[in-house]
Order: C-alpha cells, then sequence, then structure tokens
C-alpha cells in the first residue's frame, strides 16, 4: 500500500477573504457522554464525528480525580498549539524566513474567575524558534497573533450558540 507524504496546508491559506458572512472551511463534530461517573470532565468517552478522535477524559489528581486520561484543558493547549504553530510555519513560509525545529508550548490552567467566583482558563504561549534573531522572532510571532484563529478566539471571544437538541 502507497501512502501520501504529509505535506503543509498551501500558504495561499493565508490569502485574505473579503465576504459578508463567515466562511466555514472544515467543520467537525465531537461528542462527550457521561461514562462511569455519568460526568463528562470525570469520565467522559470523546468521539468525533468521523471516528478519528476517541479518548477517555479523566478529572487530574489537582482537581480530586485519578488522572489515567486527557481533560479539557489539554485538547484546548493541544489545539491552540497545533494552530499556532501551523500559522506560524504558513506566514514564515509567505515571508522567506527560514524557521526549522521551532516549538510553540501551550500551558492552560483552570481555575477560580475572580469576577464572578466560578471557572476560567488562562493560556500561556511561548514559542522557541532557534537560529533566529531576536527581533526578526519577536515580529513573526506579534504577527502570527493577529491571524491565529485560537488568539483571536482567546482575544475577542467566539460566536457561539447553546440550543436543546431535538
Amino acid at each position: 500500500m502507497t501512502t501520501t507524504p504529509l505535506e503543509p496546508p498551501p500558504v495561499e491559506l493565508l490569502d485574505k477573504f473579503r465576504g459578508p458572512d463567515f466562511l466555514p472551511l472544515y467543520t467537525t463534530t465531537v461528542s462527550v457522554s457521561g461514562g462511569e461517573a455519568r460526568h463528562g470532565r470525570a469520565s467522559g468517552e470523546v468521539r468525533s464525528d468521523d471516528g478519528s478522535l476517541a479518548l477517555s477524559l479523566r478529572l487530574p489528581p489537582e482537581l480530586g480525580g485519578p488522572g489515567g486520561g486527557t481533560n479539557p484543558e489539554q485538547l484546548f493547549a493541544a489545539g491552540y498549539a497545533a494552530c499556532f504553530h501551523g500559522a506560524l510555519s504558513l506566514l514564515a513560509e509567505r515571508l522567506q524566513i527560514p524557521v526549522q525545529d521551532f516549538v510553540v508550548r501551550v500551558s492552560v490552567a483552570f481555575g477560580r474567575d475572580p469576577v464572578d467566583g466560578m471557572f476560567m482558563v488562562t493560556a500561556d504561549i511561548r514559542v522557541h524558534l532557534p537560529g533566529l534573531e531576536k527581533h526578526v522572532a519577536e515580529e513573526l510571532v506579534r504577527s502570527v497573533e493577529r491571524i491565529c484563529p485560537y488568539t483571536k478566539l482567546a482575544r475577542q471571544g467566539i460566536q457561539s450558540t447553546v440550543a436543546l437538541a431535538p
């Protein structure tokens, strides 16, 4: 069986879109059921609509759980890091800035919100760009902040709807 080598997406994804409405390029659906504890965060089972994602969620020991599975904060950190890394790769290619072996590390913290006393998450993004002059690396990272959808989500919020399913 021959496999096609993995390639990055085309740099043309950075071309500006002009239109009156949001233009979806990809949509996925992920479902969470409650599992043994009947609580998605503590024992949830995660499944994507195409079957490529199947995980067991477990409450981390820091929140009183047994650990032994992933959690929403890890999933968010993974998505954020992958998106930022991809956006940086595309922009560096477009600007002809040679980047190699760079790493994006995202730390997500779950904690108490001082505003309403409930919960919130924070994210800390660290980008390691070996071999680039500091001012070039800083400008590249600042430019990526403006185009990365996860950074936009973190800064501007997200359009969402919540409704009871029929």
